[in-house]
Protein backbone atom coordinates (compact mmCIF):
# COMPACT_ATOMS: atom_id res chain seq x y z
CA UNK A 1 0.00 0.00 0.00
CA UNK A 2 1.17 3.54 -1.10
CA UNK A 3 0.35 6.37 0.59
CA UNK A 4 0.74 9.94 -0.57
CA UNK A 5 0.69 12.68 1.98
CA UNK A 6 0.95 16.07 -0.34
CA UNK A 7 2.95 19.10 0.78
CA UNK A 8 0.09 21.34 1.00
CA UNK A 9 -1.76 18.88 3.76
CA UNK A 10 1.18 18.42 5.83
CA UNK A 11 0.86 20.76 9.54
CA UNK A 12 2.70 24.06 9.53
CA UNK A 13 4.11 25.44 12.35
CA UNK A 14 5.65 28.78 12.16
CA UNK A 15 7.88 31.31 14.17
CA UNK A 16 9.00 34.24 13.29
CA UNK A 17 12.83 32.52 12.82
CA UNK A 18 11.19 29.09 11.68
CA UNK A 19 8.90 27.95 9.37
CA UNK A 20 8.27 23.76 9.31
CA UNK A 21 5.93 21.49 7.64
CA UNK A 22 5.20 18.41 9.66
CA UNK A 23 5.14 15.19 7.51
CA UNK A 24 4.07 13.13 10.92
CA UNK A 25 1.19 14.95 13.57
CA UNK A 26 2.96 16.54 16.53
CA UNK A 27 0.55 17.49 19.54
CA UNK A 28 -2.46 19.26 18.05
CA UNK A 29 -0.47 20.05 14.70
CA UNK A 30 -1.25 18.12 11.32
CA UNK A 31 -3.73 15.69 10.26
CA UNK A 32 -4.93 12.50 12.45
CA UNK A 33 -4.18 10.23 9.61
CA UNK A 34 -0.49 11.32 9.85
CA UNK A 35 0.53 9.30 12.77
CA UNK A 36 3.65 7.81 13.13
CA UNK A 37 4.93 4.66 10.90
CA UNK A 38 6.22 2.08 13.36
CA UNK A 39 9.28 4.00 15.20
CA UNK A 40 9.20 6.57 12.97
CA UNK A 41 7.37 9.87 14.49
CA UNK A 42 8.70 12.87 13.44
CA UNK A 43 9.51 13.83 9.84
CA UNK A 44 9.99 17.90 10.13
CA UNK A 45 10.95 19.96 6.76
CA UNK A 46 12.52 22.94 8.38
CA UNK A 47 13.68 26.45 6.97
CA UNK A 48 15.69 28.36 9.83
CA UNK A 49 16.23 32.19 9.04
CA UNK A 50 19.68 33.27 8.63
CA UNK A 51 21.03 33.97 12.28
CA UNK A 52 18.70 32.13 14.46
CA UNK A 53 18.01 28.52 15.69
CA UNK A 54 17.43 26.60 18.84
CA UNK A 55 18.92 27.61 21.99
CA UNK A 56 20.34 24.94 24.42
CA UNK A 57 17.50 22.57 25.31
CA UNK A 58 17.09 18.53 26.38
CA UNK A 59 16.17 15.41 24.43
CA UNK A 60 15.77 11.64 26.15
CA UNK A 61 15.02 8.96 24.44
CA UNK A 62 15.02 9.95 20.88
CA UNK A 63 16.89 8.97 17.87
CA UNK A 64 17.78 12.15 15.31
CA UNK A 65 18.82 11.91 11.90
CA UNK A 66 19.32 15.82 10.58
CA UNK A 67 20.16 16.24 6.80
CA UNK A 68 21.30 19.51 5.95
CA UNK A 69 19.46 20.35 2.06
CA UNK A 70 21.49 23.58 1.57
CA UNK A 71 22.90 26.20 3.94
CA UNK A 72 24.15 25.42 7.18
CA UNK A 73 23.17 24.48 10.93
CA UNK A 74 25.78 24.84 14.27
CA UNK A 75 25.71 22.46 16.56
CA UNK A 76 26.80 22.57 19.87
CA UNK A 77 25.90 19.87 22.98
CA UNK A 78 26.99 19.78 26.93
CA UNK A 79 29.19 16.85 25.64
CA UNK A 80 31.47 19.07 24.09
CA UNK A 81 30.69 18.11 20.61
CA UNK A 82 30.82 21.50 18.42
CA UNK A 83 30.28 21.42 14.30
CA UNK A 84 29.23 23.10 11.36
CA UNK A 85 26.77 20.85 9.28
CA UNK A 86 26.91 22.25 5.55
CA UNK A 87 25.27 21.21 2.99
CA UNK A 88 25.02 17.23 2.01
CA UNK A 89 25.97 16.39 5.28
CA UNK A 90 24.24 14.26 8.04
CA UNK A 91 23.84 14.54 11.98
CA UNK A 92 23.08 11.64 14.29
CA UNK A 93 22.22 12.46 18.05
CA UNK A 94 21.27 9.21 20.32
CA UNK A 95 19.85 11.86 23.28
CA UNK A 96 20.27 8.68 25.42
CA UNK A 97 19.38 9.56 29.17
CA UNK A 98 19.45 13.39 28.42
CA UNK A 99 21.41 15.63 25.93
CA UNK A 100 21.40 19.17 26.12
CA UNK A 101 21.84 20.62 22.58
CA UNK A 102 21.84 23.67 20.59
CA UNK A 103 20.93 24.11 16.98
CA UNK A 104 21.56 27.47 15.17
CA UNK A 105 22.00 28.83 11.51
CA UNK A 106 24.67 31.55 12.01
CA UNK A 107 25.06 32.16 8.88
CA UNK A 108 23.81 35.50 6.20
CA UNK A 109 21.25 32.84 4.02
CA UNK A 110 18.42 30.23 5.66
CA UNK A 111 18.72 26.70 6.08
CA UNK A 112 16.70 24.08 4.91
CA UNK A 113 16.73 20.59 6.52
CA UNK A 114 14.49 17.44 7.26
CA UNK A 115 14.76 16.50 11.26
CA UNK A 116 14.00 12.66 11.57
CA UNK A 117 12.79 11.28 15.05
CA UNK A 118 13.00 7.84 15.40
CA UNK A 119 11.82 6.05 19.21
CA UNK A 120 14.84 4.15 20.56
CA UNK A 121 14.80 0.28 20.72
CA UNK A 122 15.90 0.85 24.45
CA UNK A 123 15.93 3.75 26.56
CA UNK A 124 18.77 5.65 28.75
CA UNK A 125 22.29 4.82 27.97
CA UNK A 126 24.82 7.38 27.26
CA UNK A 127 24.40 10.21 24.84
CA UNK A 128 26.28 9.84 21.14
CA UNK A 129 26.45 12.37 18.68
CA UNK A 130 28.26 11.86 15.11
CA UNK A 131 28.19 13.33 11.84
CA UNK A 132 29.36 12.80 7.81
CA UNK A 133 29.06 14.23 4.57
CA UNK A 134 27.52 12.37 1.70
CA UNK A 135 28.95 13.97 -2.05
CA UNK A 136 25.88 14.34 -4.24
CA UNK A 137 28.30 12.59 -7.05
CA UNK A 138 28.83 9.75 -4.71
CA UNK A 139 24.96 8.72 -4.09
CA UNK A 140 23.93 9.66 -7.56
CA UNK A 141 21.77 6.53 -9.25
CA UNK A 142 21.78 5.11 -5.99
CA UNK A 143 20.86 5.15 -2.42
CA UNK A 144 23.75 5.69 0.30
CA UNK A 145 22.64 4.54 3.96
CA UNK A 146 23.68 7.33 6.13
CA UNK A 147 22.56 6.10 9.53
CA UNK A 148 20.96 2.37 10.56
CA UNK A 149 20.71 0.32 13.64
CA UNK A 150 22.00 -2.93 11.25
CA UNK A 151 24.90 -3.20 12.22
CA UNK A 152 25.75 -4.88 8.72
CA UNK A 153 24.92 -1.17 7.51
CA UNK A 154 27.35 0.43 10.03
CA UNK A 155 30.43 -1.88 9.00
CA UNK A 156 30.14 -0.20 5.69
CA UNK A 157 29.66 2.93 7.05
CA UNK A 158 26.49 4.52 8.18
CA UNK A 159 25.94 6.49 11.53
CA UNK A 160 24.84 3.84 14.09
CA UNK A 161 21.38 4.51 15.47
CA UNK A 162 19.73 2.86 18.75
CA UNK A 163 16.23 2.20 16.05
CA UNK A 164 15.16 -0.14 13.94
CA UNK A 165 15.29 2.02 11.09
CA UNK A 166 17.89 3.02 8.09
CA UNK A 167 18.14 6.64 6.62
CA UNK A 168 19.54 6.35 2.78
CA UNK A 169 19.35 9.31 0.30
CA UNK A 170 19.50 9.35 -3.44
CA UNK A 171 20.41 11.73 -6.00
CA UNK A 172 18.26 11.11 -9.15
CA UNK A 173 18.92 13.26 -12.48
CA UNK A 174 15.92 13.66 -14.51
CA UNK A 175 14.63 10.76 -16.39
CA UNK A 176 16.49 8.32 -14.03
CA UNK A 177 15.16 5.68 -12.36
CA UNK A 178 15.81 3.21 -9.21
CA UNK A 179 14.41 0.32 -7.79
CA UNK A 180 14.36 -1.00 -3.98
CA UNK A 181 13.51 -4.57 -3.22
CA UNK A 182 12.18 -4.16 0.38
CA UNK A 183 13.15 -5.63 3.19
CA UNK A 184 12.64 -5.87 7.32
CA UNK A 185 9.17 -5.15 7.90
CA UNK A 186 8.08 -3.84 4.18
CA UNK A 187 7.42 -0.61 5.53
CA UNK A 188 9.12 2.55 4.76
CA UNK A 189 8.68 6.87 4.44
CA UNK A 190 10.02 8.89 1.38
CA UNK A 191 10.70 12.51 0.11
CA UNK A 192 11.45 13.82 -3.02
CA UNK A 193 13.20 17.64 -1.79
CA UNK A 194 13.15 19.22 -5.07
CA UNK A 195 11.97 17.49 -7.90
CA UNK A 196 8.48 15.06 -8.98
CA UNK A 197 8.85 11.77 -9.03
CA UNK A 198 6.96 8.76 -9.75
CA UNK A 199 6.04 6.01 -6.63
CA UNK A 200 5.25 3.43 -8.70
CA UNK A 201 2.36 4.45 -10.65
CA UNK A 202 2.01 7.52 -7.86
CA UNK A 203 3.22 11.09 -9.39
CA UNK A 204 4.54 12.88 -6.01
CA UNK A 205 5.53 16.26 -6.22
CA UNK A 206 8.75 17.87 -4.42
CA UNK A 207 8.39 17.64 -0.71
CA UNK A 208 5.32 15.34 -0.89
CA UNK A 209 5.73 12.45 1.67
CA UNK A 210 4.87 8.65 0.48
CA UNK A 211 4.34 6.06 3.43
CA UNK A 212 4.68 2.55 1.48
CA UNK A 213 3.34 -0.65 3.60
CA UNK A 214 3.60 -4.05 2.87
CA UNK A 215 5.13 -3.79 -0.84
CA UNK A 216 7.96 -6.30 -1.91
CA UNK A 217 9.86 -3.56 -4.13
CA UNK A 218 9.26 -0.04 -4.69
CA UNK A 219 10.30 1.90 -8.38
CA UNK A 220 11.42 5.52 -8.05
CA UNK A 221 10.85 7.32 -11.34
CA UNK A 222 12.37 11.18 -11.73
CA UNK A 223 10.86 14.17 -13.76
CA UNK A 224 13.41 16.97 -12.65
CA UNK A 225 16.67 16.39 -10.89
CA UNK A 226 16.18 15.76 -6.99
CA UNK A 227 17.19 14.06 -4.04
CA UNK A 228 15.35 11.82 -2.34
CA UNK A 229 15.45 10.46 1.29
CA UNK A 230 13.90 7.14 2.33
CA UNK A 231 13.27 5.79 6.22
CA UNK A 232 13.37 1.66 5.59
CA UNK A 233 12.11 0.00 9.03
CA UNK A 234 13.83 -2.85 9.81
Amino acid sequence: MIEHRPFHSLGVLRRDWLHARLHFRVGDIGRAEHAPLGPLHVWNDDEFAPHSGFGLHAHRDVEIVTWVRSGAITHEDDAGNRARLVADSVQVMSAGSTIFHAERNDEDKPARLFQIWLRPRTPGGTPRWATRACAREYREGRFVTLASGDPGDVRTGALPINADARVMVATLRAGASVKRTMSGTRTAYLVSDHGDIDVGSLRVGARDGVAIRREREISLTAHQDTDVVIVELL
